[in-house]
């Protein structure tokens, strides 16, 4: 028997998802969830709170306190390589008394943070490729067609429907399509990071890219230093996380006591290194850093990278022919992206379900008969997923909200089991082969801390003064939604939800 399997049946549960993944195919999945291009719509923003020094140093700090959450995590899935991962892990580590309110609340942040998590990629798809038609057909400036609000709305839903009809598939065909993806964003990553520079007419000097500071607040309305730079960071917080696709996907990952922390790890160390080369090269490869943001400009002034790009190719070749290439390569990053997260929310929507903790359980955790993949609950995801997104009719701070519910609920579903580890008693946890030891309290202690800073970082206003077309809705939106869960838990489901629900008897031999 398969090791992970083994741990699965100690762990309560039978094995019904087909255990097919590869170490190189759960780390496909897991790297496309995270994605090299994925902070590309907030470089600009982040930019423009406090310059560049402050975003690629940020880069820098955040990555250091990745590592903490990562490698907290890592351990805790050694220990229990199940598909309800984070939730099931809190169950389990809170003890008999907190683990049914604990796991509730964690199961709930991590399907909202995953949800939220494919608007974020498809309105990051649809931008890019708003982009990409607006260079084909002539720019800006020249008359290009720029996509209006309902367009982009219609690109929003096409890119989620796809995901979705793609992961109706068997995951097979989700780990092929990522292996694609883990080589797409690695040579696309080293063409852009090495190309970039040398087609681009100019460079910026050293000095500009690693020391210089400036704030902008007669465009974003911050004037304080410290708060510019909080925000200008959350473009290296945004990218930094999504590893734990690894862990979802574990009841379908061979040897996954091994091959779970293995990849989380990997994920980690991979997108540190491309993702802060990418952000490095485009900040030394502007021109002119105040006609970025000009609404006039190539680009409308609505993706940043985009006109450095163009600006690059333009400059060297009078030729936009390279900057679509390159954008075309972003958005191929996007796409992937968003594919692995839907599969990574499905199954956090199927194991929900099927420890009844979600209304109408029986539907959502019925698997598909030929292909063994959640199909209900990967629709239930994209349902929600476009109903998120119809505000883009209307407001333009909509992917701000998005993001920040996103990140949010997806890194502080992270929190709770670290935290249940951090106080727990020693003799009560089953180390795996990956264990810390004595080294699991300092570690756990910073990487809570730091999940904590970063989700209140999110919740913060991005410009001032604050309207009703500025404001950061994803408060409102988080608390209402959360609110809502806490009063279910209190006048209900307490009584009747108590976690993960076992489905295979040991002792009986019922397998």
């Amino acid at each position: 028997m398969d090791s992970g399997e083994k741990r699965l049946n100690e762990l309560g549960y039978k094995q019904e998802l087909r255990r097919e993944m590869t170490f190189f195919k759960t780390l496909a999945i897991t790297f496309s969830s995270m994605a090299v291009f994925i902070g590309t719509p907030l470089y600009g923003p982040s930019l423009r709170y406090a310059g560049p020094a402050s975003l690629i140093w940020g880069w820098v700090v955040v990555t250091f306190f990745t590592w903490f959450v990562g490698v907290a995590l890592a351990e805790i899935c050694s220990s229990f390589p199940t598909t309800g991962s984070l939730y099931f892990w809190t169950a389990h580590l809170a003890g008999p008394r907190w683990g049914p309110f604990a796991s509730w609340c964690c199961a709930w942040l991590e399907a909202i943070g995953m949800i939220f998590g494919i608007g974020a990629q498809a309105y990051s798809g649809a931008q890019t490729l708003q982009m990409i038609i607006l260079l084909s057909t002539g720019t800006n400036k020249g008359g290009g067609y720029f996509a209006p609000r309902s367009v982009f709305l219609c690109m929003y839903i096409g890119l989620t429907i796809i995901w979705a009809i793609l992961n109706t598939f068997a995951l097979k065909v989700i780990a092929y399509l990522s292996i694609i993806s883990i080589w797409w964003q690695v040579i696309g990553g080293l063409v852009i990071v090495i190309m970039l520079p040398l087609v681009a007419p100019t460079t910026q000097p050293v000095s500009y890219v690693f020391t210089h500071f400036e704030t902008s607040p007669e465009a974003t309305g911050v004037s304080s230093k410290t708060y510019a730079v909080i925000l200008s960071v959350l473009l290296s917080n945004y990218c930094l996380y999504g590893y734990d696709t690894a862990a979802h996907l574990t009841e379908e990952t061979k040897g996954a006591d091994k091959t779970g922390p293995t990849v989380i790890l990997s994920s980690i160390g991979i997108i540190s290194v491309f993702g802060g080369a990418y952000y490095l090269v485009l900040t030394f490869c502007i021109r002119d850093p105040s006609y970025l943001y000009d609404p006039n400009n190539e680009t409308a002034g609505v993706l940043v990278p985009a006109q450095i790009i163009y600006d690059a190719f333009y400059g060297r070749y009078q030729s936009s022919t390279g900057a679509i290439v390159f954008l075309f390569l972003i958005w191929g990053s996007f796409f992937f992206c968003g594919l692995s997260v839907t599969a990574s929310a499905a199954r956090v929507v199927y194991a929900l379900s099927r420890d009844r903790g979600i209304p109408f359980w029986p539907i959502w955790q019925r698997i598909h008969p030929k292909h063994k993949v959640p199909t209900n609950a990967v629709w239930l995801c994209a349902a929600i997923g476009i109903i998120i997104g119809l505000p883009i009719l209307k407001l333009d701070v909509i992917f701000t909200a998005i993001i920040s519910i996103s990140t949010v609920g997806w890194v502080g579903s992270y929190a709770v089991p670290i935290f249940a580890r951090l106080v727990m008693d020693e003799e009560n946890f089953e180390p795996g082969p990956f264990y810390l030891g004595r080294a699991r309290r300092p570690i756990c202690l910073v990487a809570f801390l730091w999940i904590c800073y970063t989700c209140s970082a999110f919740l913060l206003p991005t410009l001032y003064p604050i309207t009703w077309t500025t404001f950061n809705y994803a408060s409102v939106a988080l608390g209402g939604v959360l609110t809502v869960i806490l009063l279910w838990w209190f006048l209900d489901a307490r009584k009747w939800f108590k976690g993960p629900v076992r489905n295979i008897n040991i002792q009986n031999g019922d397998i």
